[in-house]
């Protein structure tokens, strides 16, 4: 049985404000709250919930990729 959690998007706001933070440098905030739905959109699709600490780890993992990528193209 799969488990359940119902996050509102205040749930991720220290999410938003740490992702934010650690990618000031390299991504503009929209490009972070992208990659934070995004993330949660997915995590949802994948395993029926998006736990704030879920959508954080692949939200990140999505910027550090995009960030490699823009530094190649440069």
């Amino acid at each position: 049985m799969s488990q359940t959690y119902d996050a509102t998007p205040r749930d991720f706001a220290s999410v938003a404000t740490r992702l934010r933070a650690e990618f000031k440098d390299v991504h503009q905030e929209a490009i972070v709250s992208r990659c934070i739905d995004a993330a949660r959109h997915g995590a949802e699709d994948v395993v029926g919930h998006a736990t704030p600490e879920l959508v954080e780890r692949i939200a990140r993992q999505h910027l550090k990729v995009l960030a490699l990528a823009l530094a190649e193209r440069r």
